[in-house]
């Protein structure tokens, strides 16, 4: 199975540095970045195209992660996104999810549950691009008369 790609995105560097560092340790590749809009220009480069996971931080200066998410969602629907916080409310948790959050962590996170939900969002985004190509291929079969 290929590693998984993961987008940090994190306005504070120390805190993208250090869990970069942590996460890599656990096997996954890290892509940084430090805005949401650095996080939307890194998705549509060719860069972009092996990200498996967002690990998108909710409150950052400029475009805050909750409108990061919605433009990743309307964009690149299958890439799940995991929110991560320290000021988490229910109120942005609830949020996150309607907008297509695979889930919401809260800072600091325990880095083997964060490892947990990175693979497990990126099995779901694997099975849906599978499903697809199934249905692709169906597609293609029926148009033939096979």
């Amino acid at each position: 199975m290929n590693q998984t790609v993961v987008l940090l995105v994190d306005d504070e560097v120390p805190f993208v540095e250090a869990m970069s560092r942590r996460l890599t340790k656990r096997g996954l590749t890290i892509i940084p970045a430090f805005s949401g809009q650095e996080a939307l220009d890194k998705l549509a480069s060719k860069e972009g195209e092996r990200v498996d996971v967002v690990v998108l931080d909710v409150k950052m200066p400029g475009m805050d992660g909750l409108e990061t998410l919605a433009a990743i969602k309307a964009k690149h629907p299958l890439i799940e996104v995991i929110m991560l916080t320290g000021h988490g409310t229910i109120e942005s948790a609830i949020e996150g999810m309607k907008r297509g959050a695979y889930d919401y962590l809260l800072k600091p996170s325990d880095m083997d549950l964060l490892t947990t939900k990175v693979t497990e969002a990126s099995t779901k985004k694997r099975q849906h691009e599978s499903r697809i190509q199934e249905a692709r291929a169906q597609m293609i079969a029926l148009r033939r008369g096979d």
